[in-house]
């Protein structure tokens, strides 16, 4: 769960889960949004997958990145948990 919340502490990677959460793109539609290479913004992409945050599918030539939802999901459960606890608590 750490790698997550590392993840999503850097902006352009939040900006990338804000673009992913409007439409599955690949890595150029991305670097589009952005003022930086795009080797950096697969660099951001791959923390992104490694933590699980997105996936990657592979359309002919091009790599295709969208939200995995699960961990969003799990993410959010953890947080509405440790919510109630700490009402609870008081």
């Amino acid at each position: 769960m750490f790698d997550v919340y590392k993840a999503i502490s850097d902006p352009t990677r939040r900006r990338i889960l804000d673009l992913l959460k409007e439409k599955d793109m690949t890595v150029g539609q991305i670097t589009e949004h952005f003022r930086i290479s795009q080797p950096s913004i697969s660099q951001h992409l791959a923390i992104l997958k490694n933590c699980g945050l997105i996936e990657s599918s592979k359309h002919g030539k091009y790599i295709i990145y969208s939200l995995n939802m699960t961990i969003f999901q799990e993410l959010l459960g953890w947080v509405i948990k440790f919510n109630n606890k700490k009402e609870n608590d008081n």
